[in-house]
C-alpha cells in the first residue's frame, strides 16, 4: 500500500470496517468525466412520489446549516477518518418537501448521468447530509461539488457526487453501479461490496 494507505491498528477496530486501509490523503475516484457546474446554474429537483419542486443553490443556503465530522469508507478498500463537512441535514431538507407515505426507495440523480439507489430507512437517518463544504472550503468538483449527499454508514458510492435530484419511488430500482454488479445496499461492516455477497 506504500505511503498513501496504511493498515489500521487494533485501536481503530471499531471505526475501520473489515478489509479497509486508511488513506493519508483523500483519494478521488470517478467513473467518467467530472461535471463542472456553477453555483448559479446548479439546481436540485424532487419528483416521483413527492410534490415536484426545484431548488437553487441559494435555497439550500437558506436552510439550516450544520457541521459534520464523519468517517468515509470507499468500496475500493480505503477509508478516511474524521472528514469535516458543512451542509444540510437530510432531515432538515425533508422538512421542506412533501413526500407520499408510499415512498419506500429513492433514486439519487446526478449531473453527468450517474444514479444510485437508497432505501427510505437508510436515507432518513439523522447523520446523513447534503454537503457543500469540505474541511471549511467550498466542495471541489472532484469531490462532488457544488453539492453531494453523504451517507456515512454506507460505502461511498451511495454518497452521490454532483447530486441534482431525488426521485421518490414505491419499489426499489437499481442505480448505475448496482446494475453493474455492486451490492444493492453497500454496508461496510458487512462488506456488502458486490451483489450476492
Amino acid at each position: 500500500m506504500g505511503k498513501f494507505f496504511n493498515k489500521p491498528g487494533p485501536e481503530l477496530a471499531d471505526r475501520v470496517p473489515p478489509g479497509q486501509h486508511l488513506a493519508s490523503g483523500f483519494p478521488v475516484l470517478t467513473y467518467g468525466e467530472t461535471p463542472q457546474v456553477s453555483l448559479e446554474d446548479w439546481t436540485f429537483k424532487v419528483w416521483g412520489l413527492a410534490e415536484p419542486h426545484t431548488f437553487t443553490y441559494q435555497d439550500f443556503m437558506a436552510m439550516p446549516q450544520s457541521d459534520f465530522t464523519a468517517d468515509f469508507h470507499c468500496v475500493t478498500t480505503w477509508s478516511k477518518l474524521d472528514v469535516q463537512w458543512t451542509g444540510v441535514k437530510v432531515t432538515d431538507f425533508l422538512a421542506q418537501i412533501k413526500v407520499a407515505s408510499e415512498a419506500a426507495h429513492i433514486m439519487q440523480h446526478c449531473y453527468g448521468g450517474y444514479t444510485t439507489n437508497i432505501s427510505w430507512e437508510d436515507f432518513v437517518r439523522e447523520e446523513n447530509f447534503f454537503a457543500h463544504k469540505l474541511f471549511g472550503d467550498p466542495l471541489p468538483a472532484e469531490h462532488g461539488g457544488p453539492m453531494r449527499l453523504v451517507v456515512p454508514h454506507l460505502y461511498a458510492w451511495k454518497s452521490a457526487k454532483w447530486i441534482n435530484g431525488l426521485e421518490f419511488l414505491e419499489k426499489e430500482a437499481l442505480g448505475f453501479w448496482e446494475r453493474n454488479g455492486y451490492h444493492r445496499r453497500g454496508e461496510p461492516w458487512a462488506q456488502e461490496r458486490y451483489s450476492g455477497l
